[in-house]
């Protein structure tokens, strides 16, 4: 990535200038200095063979992919004593192709209710007596592109097998190989969800661009959400992980993962970046497929480059 910003982001920047914004500039900047001389380092010397090594000093920002390893290790570290000695499930709420464009021009105001609608709807499906009957605890983390880097917002939940009854006597255990019931997450995240994003518009927090600019009127904002309220929202619960130390290496890579990490590059030229991606609907060895930025560009649509160009950061 570093290589990439320093070939070509001089000429980048100089064909976008006044489309892109001064906190994309820093990043980029912080990427191309990292662990190079520009930001300074220290010496290191063997006292027995007086060896010496040059290390220059990390950028420590949180999109750079040489710096999120060491981030992430530390978290985990952390995070150790808060795990139970019991199965863990991974659970993720993906929100629909409507809202997600939609979201797109309001990050700041719908980015947040995608936690909190999938915080209380696995709370309240663990509380019912009919499922688990316990308060249980989560850890959620909010990714907003896929492995094409196209748009797509989703939460992922780790949530371990099991809570406190509601007397606080015992400890509820989940049935093995099962957590909650998919289908009442989906339709009470979909219940939750739309209810916080309608008062989110009444309150005046969405603003509306492009061939969504009608969507201010409040009547044709219910007409655009109405067939939202029918369909099945996806929610999907993957089977328990090997283990509580299991749990914490999978959600390090969650917490940690920059935008695209440096191995998933494959080559850079005038042309534009070739990197790799993962099919998830493909299985096996066929779903490792790779990608021309050029591609992606298309996937992603120009309206979306346009918003980002016009209302970057």
């Amino acid at each position: 990535m570093a290589d990439i910003f320093r070939d070509h982001g001089p000429a980048w920047r100089r064909r976008n200038a006044g489309h892109v914004s001064l906190d994309q500039i820093k990043v980029m900047s912080a990427i191309e200095r990292c662990r190079t001389a520009a930001l300074g380092g220290h010496v290191a010397r063997c006292e027995g063979c007086a060896h010496t090594v040059i290390a220059y000093n990390s950028c420590r920002n949180r999109h750079c992919p040489k710096c999120q390893g060491a981030a992430a290790t530390e978290w985990l570290a952390a995070r150790e004593a808060d795990l139970l000695p019991v199965p863990y499930f991974h659970v993720v709420f993906t929100l629909p192709g409507a809202i997600a464009d939609i979201a797109y021009q309001n990050k700041a105001a719908i980015y947040d209710i995608p936690f909190t609608a999938s915080a209380e709807t696995m709370i309240a499906i663990a509380a019912d007596p009919k499922h688990l009957g316990a308060r249980i605890g989560i850890t959620a983390v909010l990714h907003t592109r896929g492995s094409a880097m196209t748009h797509h917002p989703h939460v992922h939940i780790i949530v371990p097998g099991g809570g406190i009854a509601a007397d606080e006597s015992r400890w509820v255990s989940c049935r093995p190989k099962f957590c909650l019931p998919v289908r009442g997450l989906s339709r009470l995240f979909r219940g939750l969800f739309l209810a916080k994003l309608r008062a989110a518009h009444q309150a005046g927090r969405l603003k509306f661009f492009g061939v969504h600019a009608h969507l201010d009127d409040i009547q044709a904002f219910k007409t655009y959400l109405a067939p939202l309220r029918k369909t099945e929202w996806v929610v999907y619960a993957k089977k328990p992980f090997g283990g509580p130390h299991a749990v914490l290496a999978y959600l390090s890579r969650y917490t940690h993962r920059v935008a695209i990490s440096n191995h998933r590059l494959i080559s850079a030229d005038e042309t534009g970046v070739t990197f790799k991606w993962k099919d998830y609907r493909i299985e096996g060895p066929g779903r490792y497929q790779t990608m021309p930025s050029s591609e992606n560009l298309h996937k992603t649509g120009s309206r979306h480059l346009d918003f980002d160009r016009r209302f970057a950061g």
